[in-house]
């Protein structure tokens, strides 16, 4: 939700800083997720000045350049170098002296200075309007009125507007907060809660007043469930035209594109007070009729867009006495939409159900502001009120007159919701004890009526606006709010009944893993696991789970994969100079194997690239590989309980290694490959563990854990070098040792390797220390040498390996 502090201050009744106002809203359950400032001209033209050309002269040494003496108000004529065709005595100009930033309407910020150009010194700039982001024009420099008075700030002249823009991570069940008046209305019951009494000062006036009543328009409702209360009015003699500047300043620092007065003037309406509303060319209205109902299956409606869409016998339509005019709270018709020629207008304010728009919506793709404040539901008893702003606003901006009374159509009223609280209840679930002034204070400016008080009860009937508060809970949340969630008090101790978790294996084992990760210095991570079927080829896509109604192009498929969306990630933070990465997940993936039958697997995902550690003056950093993250991902699986792991290639190259526990594969090591990382702008190496969750807790609860005593007897070492082919792996090396079978070979590691054209072609040398020790004795050299000549023959026998002295 986005939130304009100027607009919202307009509500309040005393000027709060915009950081302070933060806090405030962060504090009442509205949290502020980012402030940003905002500016239609980007750095307001700040520093930029008018002067006059007083003298303008061609360039010593440039054939399409001018030599200028500007005039900017400070007794000293300027020097300004100037390219412009159109530059000429006696213009008043925009100057950017030096030492001035301008910000152009594309590319980055510039700071003038003093320099020469062509030989010649330049005092500053001459300005065009894309130069300065007044416009996209680059023909020429920018000439000003003679009226302009020399010296003064080009801002004092064009007036950029400039706001702070709050954006607001809005609950679904807040749907009275989805406009400026309904957040200022929170900010004023917390205000006098903890300040002193703080009212809204309201837009709304009691001067309304039909002109005549020379266009009056029938109003019927036939399917009285969906649309519960229905409210129009014509207003005669518009002209529409371009919106005023204030106006088009207010929709476009919360992102909205001016289109005319009329339609601006109705969204307006819409984020001042959540009421969505419907401007109709009442030349459209045939029959001056409007029936709210519902088309046949597949009826066909050409909508403002100009796509024609197949109707649901569900979609609740807007109609004249022939056709349809609108989808009903989602979207308009092409036909009776306002146009620049419109001269008469009806004007809409309904209550539509929240479930038939929210199928609506969805059904046809049209996720409008309208169809999101009506199936958030909108507050009934406001359609009227509004209507009559909106109307007023229209005479005033685009002129004309109210040619009808309001129209209110209203069959069956709604009842306020009663709800009773409890006193002991308030103080068990919010934990603190409340006067009941203070309840009654803070209900009562949320615009709660007080039905009944008792000793132990207080019974409140529920303002429209608030249409999701029914019990009494939801009562304790509005006063824990308003009186700050931030001052819930913490109890000084915590009494917790032991309990049998069924997922405490499962948690225990992600929480073992996640602290030796961030014991050994990685960062966890939380990726979406909606991403960008883009990533993916036609193979992988048969069986991705595809988005129905996905937010957006970008955002389609569920991953398949963990990959991508780690990708990214890197990615971002590479692209902010965060080159030296270590990084881990734990998420989901999702694919199908047949219509409606979905399968999720949990992961856990490790990511390095970059050097392994910042370098300082005792070490210098190595960049990580391949085989860092093996060493890492045996470390993992041996703190899990899992020993004897085997990595088998899965590939040719060698570049992604399957892990297996006996026959369960756990998951799989991988080099990332280039063409991927250059999908992603990654031009560095990137490694990465996928280890299935689900088979390694279910080898971790296999695997028997036998405790054995510590060795007391020394452990005796010996080093063995070896000449092999260069193509020989470690790998090979292990599985030679195993065939020899020596049960008192505790432990082996490759330290050394050393390649030569010395060694002979295409040879290596392996270096590997074996670790030998018995659990009764203490080994004789003899024994151990004995266990070495094994080891030597098994050697030259599978590898062809020659021994080296």
């Amino acid at each position: 939700m986005t939130i304009s502090y100027n607009w919202l201050s307009e509500y309040l009744p005393e000027t709060i800083e915009p950081a302070k106002l933060s806090k405030i809203l962060t504090s009442i359950g509205l949290e502020v997720e980012s402030l940003e400032k905002y500016e239609s001209i980007k750095g307001g033209l700040a520093g930029l000045v008018i002067g006059e050309v007083i003298e303008c002269t061609q360039h010593p040494n440039a054939d399409k350049l001018k030599l200028t003496k500007v005039n900017v108000g400070k007794g000293e004529l300027l020097q300004i170098v100037c390219g412009a065709n159109n530059v000429a005595a006696g213009q008043k100009v925009i100057v950017a002296t030096a030492g001035v930033t301008i910000y152009p309407l594309t590319g980055e910020p510039l700071t003038m200075r003093v320099a020469k150009i062509r030989g010649v010194e330049s005092h500053g700039m001459i300005c065009a309007e894309d130069e300065i982001g007044l416009g996209a024009d680059h023909a020429g420099i920018i000439v000003m009125p003679e009226d302009s008075v020399i010296g003064s700030a080009a801002a004092d002249y064009f007036k950029p507007y400039s706001d702070w823009i709050f954006e607001i991570g809005l609950t679904p069940n807040r749907m009275d907060a989805m406009s400026h008046i309904g957040v200022a209305k929170d900010v004023c019951a917390y205000l006098t809660h903890h300040q002193k009494e703080a009212r809204v000062r309201s837009p709304f006036s009691n001067t309304f007043k039909a002109d005549n009543n020379s266009l009056p328009v029938k109003v019927t409702i036939e399917n009285a469930e969906a649309c519960q209360r229905f409210s129009g009015v014509t207003i005669s003699g518009v002209t529409v035209s371009e919106s005023p500047k204030w106006l088009k300043d207010r929709l476009s620092s919360i992102g909205i594109r001016s289109i005319n007065n009329i339609v601006d003037i109705t969204n307006f309406i819409l984020h001042e007070t959540g009421q969505p509303l419907h401007a109709y060319d009442a030349a459209a209205i045939t029959g001056n009729e409007v029936i709210v109902k519902n088309y046949p299956e597949g009826t066909k409606f050409i909508t403002l867009d100009d796509k024609e869409r197949k109707l649901s016998s569900e979609d609740l339509m807007v109609c004249n006495a022939k056709e349809g005019m609108c989808i009903a709270g989602v979207f308009g018709g092409l036909k009776s939409g306002v146009v620049s020629g419109t001269k008469n207008i009806f004007l809409e304010s309904a209550w539509f159900h929240p479930v038939s728009i929210r199928k609506t919506s969805v059904r046809h793709d049209l996720r409008t502001d309208a169809a999101t404040r009506f199936e958030k539901g909108v507050d009934i008893s406001n359609t009227v009120n509004v209507l009559k702003r909106a109307a007023l606003m229209i005479k005033e901006i685009a002129g004309g007159e109210i040619t009808s009374d309001i129209i209110d159509v209203y069959p069956d009223p709604k009842p306020k919701t009663e709800v009773a609280l409890k006193n002991h209840y308030l103080k068990k679930l919010s934990g603190k004890n409340y006067h009941a002034d203070a309840i009654k204070k803070i209900l009562t400016n949320l615009g709660f009526d007080i039905v009944r008080e008792g000793q132990d009860e207080i019974r409140v009937a529920v303002p429209y606006s608030k249409p999701d508060i029914s019990i009494p809970a939801d009562i304790v949340e509005e006063i824990l709010r308003i009186d700050g969630l931030d001052n819930i008090d913490i109890p000084a101790t915590i009494t917790i009944s032991p309990a049998v978790e069924s997922l405490g294996v499962k948690e225990a084992l992600k929480d073992k893993i996640a602290g030796y990760l961030v014991g050994q210095g990685f960062i966890e991570i939380f990726t979406n696991s909606i991403t960008n079927s883009k990533y993916f080829d036609e193979t992988v896509l048969e069986t991705t789970v595809k988005m129905i109604n996905n937010l957006s192009e970008e955002l389609n498929v569920l991953r398949p994969s963990m990959v991508e969306t780690g990708l990214e990630s890197i990615s971002y933070n590479i692209n902010r100079r965060n080159n030296n990465l270590q990084l881990f997940e734990y998420g989901k993936t999702y694919f199908t194997k047949a219509v409606g039958q979905y399968i999720e697997e949990e992961h856990v995902c490790v990511y390095i690239t970059g050097a392994d550690h910042e370098d300082s003056w005792r070490e210098k950093s190595t960049q990580q590989d391949f085989y860092k993250l093996k060493g890492l991902s045996t470390a993992l699986l041996v703190l899990c309980g899992l020993n004897n792991v085997q990595f088998e290639k899965a590939d040719d190259a060698g570049s992604v290694l399957n892990i297996y526990h006996g026959k369960t594969l756990l998951g799989k090591l991988m080099t990332v490959e280039q063409n991927k990382l250059q999908s992603f702008g990654i031009k560095q190496p990137v490694y990465i563990l996928d280890i299935h969750f689900a088979q390694l807790q279910g080898s971790v609860e296999n695997n028997t854990i036998r405790y054995r005593e510590v060795n007391k007897f020394p452990v005796m070492q010996r080093d063995l070098a070896m000449v092999v082919k260069r193509s020989t792996t470690f790998e090979l090396i292990e599985q030679t040792v195993k065939k020899v079978k020596l049960p008192k070979l505790k432990d082996m590691r490759l330290f050394d390797v050393f390649e030569s054209d010395k060694l002979g072609a295409d040879k290596k040398s392996m270096a590997i220390s074996f670790l030998f020790s018995d659990d009764e004795k203490t080994l004789t050299d003899k024994e151990v040498d004995g266990m070495i000549s094994k080891l030597i023959q098994g050697f030259e026998t599978d590898l062809s390996a020659e021994i080296r002295k």
